[in-house]
């Protein structure tokens, strides 16, 4: 019998295919459902509207909690790579304006089911932060191609983009405040760009 050491080195095993697709229909049901319906949403809706038995998605999401936490983790690595996606098809300013106004669009939603988070153990706080380090690795990422490209100035800091936007994001109160934030994403790029004073 293989020593506990060497079990818990071994790589974790994938999906199949069939239960990855389960895996991301429970998710993409779960954010719809959470979002109507708030935290106490039944999860016998979500398996039925999935189209799954209950126990096919408790073996996913032991917990309600889980489920929220993936739900939330698979929306903004669904962000991250469309980042990736956006800068194989664009130019690479064209690709992280494209980005930017999906991350926007990404809190516009969160909006919507931040006070589902807020039922977890630590809250959308602790959900945010244990996220927070692939948002700015991929702002920083689009940033830095575009300074690559020359389309930027070599000197143009990607955190004062995240800076800015962030800012805005405490003003989501405030009517208007994904046209604002937009309007900031072109205020960005045309003072960061190359020859700009």
């Amino acid at each position: 019998m293989p020593k506990k050491t060497e079990m818990n080195s071994r790589p974790a095993r994938k999906l199949r295919a069939d239960a990855q697709r389960n895996r991301e229909r429970i998710l993409e049901i779960g954010k719809r459902v959470f979002t109507r319906d708030g935290a106490g949403a039944s999860l016998d809706e979500i398996a039925r509207q999935a189209g799954i038995g209950p126990g096919t998605l408790y073996r996913h999401f032991p917990t309600r909690d889980a489920l929220i936490e993936a739900v939330y983790r698979s929306e903004v690595e669904k962000l991250a790579a469309a980042e990736q996606r956006l800068s194989a098809a664009k130019p690479p300013l064209e690709a992280m304006r494209a980005w930017m106004l999906l991350f926007i669009d990404h809190v516009s939603e969160k909006k919507l089911i931040l006070p589902v988070m807020e039922s977890v153990p630590g809250g959308s706080t602790r959900l945010i932060e244990s996220m927070r380090g692939l948002i700015h690795s991929t702002f920083t990422r689009a940033v830095r191609r575009a300074i690559a490209s020359g389309d930027l100035r070599a000197d143009t800091d990607p955190d004062d983009f995240i800076r800015a936007l962030v800012g805005v994001f405490h003003t989501t109160a405030i009517p208007g405040w994904e046209q604002s934030a937009r309007r900031l994403v072109d205020i960005l790029i045309a003072g960061s760009r190359a020859g700009q004073g």
